[in-house]
Parts: C-alpha cells; sequence; structure tokens
C-alpha cells in the first residue's frame, strides 16, 4: 500500500513536468498565450513549429510510458496502471504549473503503450489515418481515446488495470469538451492552418 501511494505520487510529479511549457518558454514563448492556450502539442505544433511539436509529443508520452513501466516492474500491472494514470492526471493538473496543464492524450498513450504495446500501436496508426484525412488532432484523439477502451479488453485487460485505463479514457475525453463542443458546430481548429 505504501509503496502504491509512492509510485503514484512520484509518477504524479513525473506528469506534472509540462514539456510544453518548458520548450516554449527556451524558445523565448509563453505557449499559454499562443494559438489555443492549451500547453500541448497541437498547440505547440501550430504555434512555434513542427518540430517543437513532435518533441513535445513523443515527450510527454515518454512520462506515461516510463511512470507505467516502472509501476508495473514494482508492483505489477495494477500498479503500472494506477500510476499512468496518475501520469496524466499530472499532466492535466500539474502542480508545477499552477495545475494548468494540457489534455493528457499523449501521457495515455504512452500508458497504453506500456501496458498493451500492440493496441497502442494499432491506435496510434488509426490516429495519423484521421488526422490526415480531417486535419483535426482532436477528432482523432478522442475517437481513439474511446476506442482504447475495446482495444485493451481485446488484449485481456480487466480488474484493475481495465479501471486505470478507463479512467484515464474518462480524463482525457472530458479534458477534450470543449474540443467536441467545436467539433459539433464546426469550427474546431486544424493542425495546420486553423
Amino acid at each position: 500500500m505504501a509503496m502504491g501511494a509512492l509510485v503514484a505520487a512520484a509518477a504524479y510529479l513525473l506528469g506534472s513536468v509540462d514539456f510544453a511549457v518548458v520548450i516554449a518558454r527556451a524558445r523565448g514563448v509563453d505557449i499559454y498565450s499562443e494559438g489555443s492556450g492549451n500547453p500541448g502539442a497541437s498547440n505547440v505544433f501550430r504555434s512555434i513549429g513542427k518540430a517543437a511539436g513532435v518533441a513535445v509529443l513523443l515527450l510527454d508520452l515518454c512520462k506515461g510510458l516510463v511512470a507505467t513501466l516502472v509501476g508495473t516492474v514494482l508492483g505489477g500491472p495494477a500498479l503500472g496502471a494506477a500510476a499512468g494514470f496518475a501520469a496524466v492526471v499530472g499532466h492535466c493538473y500539474p502542480v508545477f504549473h499552477r495545475f494548468r496543464g494540457g489534455k493528457g492524450a499523449a501521457t495515455l498513450a504512452g500508458v497504453l503503450f506500456g501496458l498493451y504495446p500492440l493496441s497502442a500501436a494499432v491506435l496510434l496508426v488509426i490516429f495519423v489515418l484521421l488526422v490526415a484525412v480531417t486535419r483535426i488532432a482532436s477528432a482523432g484523439t478522442v475517437l481513439v481515446a474511446l476506442a482504447a477502451i475495446p482495444a485493451v479488453l481485446l488484449q485481456g485487460a480487466g480488474g484493475w488495470v481495465l479501471v486505470w485505463v478507463a479512467a484515464g479514457v474518462a480524463l482525457v475525453v472530458y479534458r477534450h469538451h470543449g474540443n467536441i463542443g467545436r467539433l459539433f458546430k464546426g469550427t474546431e481548429r486544424k493542425v495546420v492552418g486553423g
């Protein structure tokens, strides 16, 4: 129990390192004042450039992956999933950035790669195809996040692992509620030119 709390706390702190803010500041940019104002990979991509956006995406993914793998090594898949969820919470509500974080999708992707790499790889391909077709990152993100639950169920997820994955999906979808509203109105920003 004590180890689980310690691992979750460490994972939350890892998740709280917002690489969008860090990389933007290194370039003299306040990401909260650029584009959508969201400190995430999509806004960095649109506001600063492709290389910076990809770097943020990969670093945010690594937060979820590292938290999940460390938790799994120390306490099995359930602790890995719990640690991954804690990293997603840290990304969304980072203690280091006044709890103004991103939307958690890339960090959740890292969690899925740590638990179910095959499902995560398939979902990543689907995400890339959806974004290539729609040019709207949030559309791909929300659809792929929702598809994560049946995908991990097909790989045998159950018990606490499924609970923590579902909680991560719910948080990511909740954090995209504004995007979902704009998608229905047809006013959502595009990855390029939106």
